[in-house]
């Protein structure tokens, strides 16, 4: 277990620019992982099937990791997450450094497709789906975990985030 002072020296660890890194690897058919949505504001080639991209304090992004042998799909996963400000507590999440804090996590690649809708639906209303409340993330997480349809992400709830940040900003 780790205690505070534990957590401590892990978040005074982290690169003094703040930004969340995370690997992307693309081997066709075997590994694949990128990124679903989110603003990256940095952005590493390792060679021709790795790169490494970073994310600021504070903002949202889907990773998607899924990989398969000769016998099939071996795991399916997305992620949605929210950068951490540099101090802050967070969660270990593979190849995310430092972490982050998960807003939502599902496996297997029934639920996966399903959150996949559930973004391609929020950005048909023209909604960018790292601005989404970070509740709304959560709520799609309990949902499907609970084996029950996520309510829908309307346009009048986002104006409402909206107004709401610019008036604790």
């Amino acid at each position: 277990m780790i205690g505070a002072s534990d957590l401590r020296i892990v978040c005074e660890a982290l690169p003094s620019d703040g930004i969340t890194r995370v690997e992307l690897t693309w081997i066709e058919k075997r590994v694949e992982h990128w990124i679903r949505f989110g603003r990256d504001v940095h952005e590493e080639i390792l060679d021709r099937r790795r790169r490494i991209v970073g994310f600021a304090p504070n903002t949202v992004f889907a990773f998607v990791r899924w990989a398969a042998n000769e016998h099939g799909t071996i795991i399916s996963r997305i992620d949605i997450v929210r950068a951490i400000v540099p101090g802050e507590r967070y969660q270990t999440l593979p190849f995310v450094r430092p972490g982050g804090d998960i807003l939502l996590k599902v496996e297997s690649w029934p639920k996966v497709e399903r959150v996949l809708q559930i973004i391609d639906a929020i950005e048909t209303v023209g909604i960018d789906p790292s601005e989404v409340s970070p509740h709304h993330w959560r709520h799609v997480h309990n949902r499907l975990t609970a084996g029950q349809e996520p309510r829908a992400y309307t346009i009048e709830q986002h104006r409402a985030i909206l107004l709401r940040r610019e008036i604790e900003s």
